[in-house]
């Protein structure tokens, strides 16, 4: 089960260490694009959506390997009180009752306009834009995906934890 884990842990890692450089991009771009507007007055309507397709792209993509690194906001005000083993239980249930069930529905509901946009190739958002509308709609299903496997990874971890806390206590019995 750990080789599984560690394969997954590997995908979500890789895609993190790629769309981290999106933020660099990012910044670099918007202050090309405040330097063009208020320095020469030109403005582009695709460098503006770049941004915004690559702020989509970043936290996107990112939000699997945000979850591998523990990154999440929480509010931890019992959960860092806790053992290893309640922390595994508190992550258990997050995972199996929140985050697994609302990442399927939000892949379910949303393949429809992902399957359309494809189906026409759907175009910029504003005239002048990007003409890839569809490919911004596909970053839905790729973040359910990825934080689906990488939700299951943790599920398999924390399984694995609590499944060592029993062998542990029941040794020493």
């Amino acid at each position: 089960m750990q080789q599984w884990i560690a394969r997954i842990d590997a995908v979500n890692h890789a895609v993190g260490a790629t769309v981290r450089w999106l933020a660099l991009f990012m910044v670099l771009l918007q202050f090309a694009v405040v330097v063009l507007r208020y320095v020469f007055g030109i403005s582009y309507i695709f460098l503006n959506e770049s941004v915004l397709y690559m702020h989509a792209a970043l936290f996107m993509l990112g939000a699997g390997y945000t979850l591998l690194v523990d990154g999440h906001v929480r509010v931890d005000i019992f959960y860092s009180r806790l053992a290893p083993r309640g922390r595994a239980v508190i992550d258990l249930a997050g995972a199996l009752g929140f985050l697994l069930p609302s990442m399927l529905m939000l892949a379910w509901f949303t393949w429809p306009s992902v399957r359309n946009s494809w189906a026409v190739l759907e175009g910029p958002i504003s005239v002048g834009g990007i003409p890839a509308s569809f490919l911004l709609k596909s970053l839905i299903p790729a973040f359910c995906l990825l934080l689906i496997v990488q939700g299951l990874a943790c599920t398999l971890r924390d399984l694995l934890r609590l499944k060592e806390g029993k062998m542990e206590g029941s040794s020493g019995a």
